[in-house]
């Protein structure tokens, strides 16, 4: 196609017309709101490095997450601030853990709403690593068994899905074969299937109180050069059972992303991370940024990239500006450098 016959801009020339053939769009249903429970009673507390976002105890957990509900949100993303921590994370699997009670509260005051859990130790460990410490490092297959009861801890609490994020080898399968052996085999499993060792969780351990003590990640989480590496990480979660795969972060990996949606026919999730959420915030905070547009370009982009679901700390904006009719593409300037 050659001009003058093939003009762009014929379509790009109305409002109506760039609507009707638009690619790519953005849905309440694609949004996942994580949430940050903390144990105690009106804790309500801003994480400094995440405006917006809190640390709250259960009473407040449930009010913002109906307010989420209301405005189109289908499904929380919890993590657990518990009232003590210890070497073996037993507040991860405890009965009446602050995430434990935290689901029986929400599937008792919005039912309505999707809970999936976060299934890791780093919260819950006093030295802050996403397992039983063995020589210094994670002993991968002493975790999994903790990983399994802390699974089945939340699905006995009424948990709609769970969410493992430790990058433990092996762990969906034992997992799936937990649930299945109590009677869960109808609970899902989204595995954090590509999680890299990445910069941009900073802010979030700050929310999760979950700083390693000692040490980092890079022993179970993924090279950030490594892109075959993840095909293998998410094969070896779908063959063991694992009904969606999640690529975190988001915006440094949008071509995993895609990967994940040419390799794999399961739904695709990406986590828009804590980093990146206030990247945006900071810069918006300046006035560098149109923070609506920026936010919705944002959001658009894990959706062109092949994800289905997105799981992010704007959940509760991008669904206002939804309600608004709001696209990424509208602006008042040219905004061209």
């Amino acid at each position: 196609m050659f001009f003058p016959q093939f003009r762009a801009r014929r379509i790009r020339g109305r409002e109506v017309l760039r609507n009707m053939v638009r690619e790519t769009s953005l849905s309440f249903n694609d949004l996942i709101y994580p949430m940050f429970s903390a144990y105690g009673k009106g804790i309500r507390k801003e994480v400094s490095s995440m405006p917006g976002i809190y640390q709250q105890s259960i009473e407040y957990i449930v009010e913002e997450a109906q307010v989420a509900h209301e405005q189109g949100i289908p499904a929380v993303l919890l993590f657990g601030i518990p009232k003590e921590k210890d070497a073996v994370g037993s507040g991860a699997y405890a009965r009446d853990g602050i995430i434990q009670e935290t689901i029986r509260a929400l599937k008792k005051e919005v039912p309505g709403l999707a809970v999936i859990t976060d299934v890791c130790m780093c919260e819950y460990t006093d030295h802050g690593h996403c397992g039983i410490i063995k020589d210094n490092d994670v002993d991968n297959d002493a975790t999994l068994e903790l990983l399994g009861k802390e699974a089945l801890s939340h699905a006995h609490a009424g948990a709609d899905m769970v969410a493992p994020s430790d990058m433990m080898d092996g762990r969906v399968g034992a997992i799936r074969e937990t649930l299945d052996k109590n009677g869960f085999n109808h609970i899902p499993i989204m595995s954090y299937a590509v999680k890299y060792a990445s910069g941009y969780y900073g802010p979030f351990r700050e929310a999760a109180e979950s700083t390693p003590q000692f040490g980092d990640r890079r022993s179970y989480q993924m090279d950030p050069g490594n892109r075959l590496e993840a095909i293998r990480e998410a094969q070896m979660d779908v063959e063991e059972g694992a009904d969606i795969i999640m690529v975190k972060p988001g915006l440094p990996y949008l071509d995993i992303v895609r990967e994940m949606r040419n390799e794999f026919n399961l739904p695709v999730a990406v986590y828009n991370v804590s980093g990146e959420y206030s990247m945006i915030k900071a810069a918006a905070k300046m006035g560098w940024i149109d923070e609506e547009r920026v936010t919705m370009e944002t959001m658009l982009s894990f959706k062109r990239a092949g994800a289905d679901l997105i799981l992010t700390y704007h959940a509760v904006e991008v669904a206002k500006l939804l309600h608004k009719g709001y696209e990424a593409s509208r602006a008042t300037g040219c905004g061209c450098r």
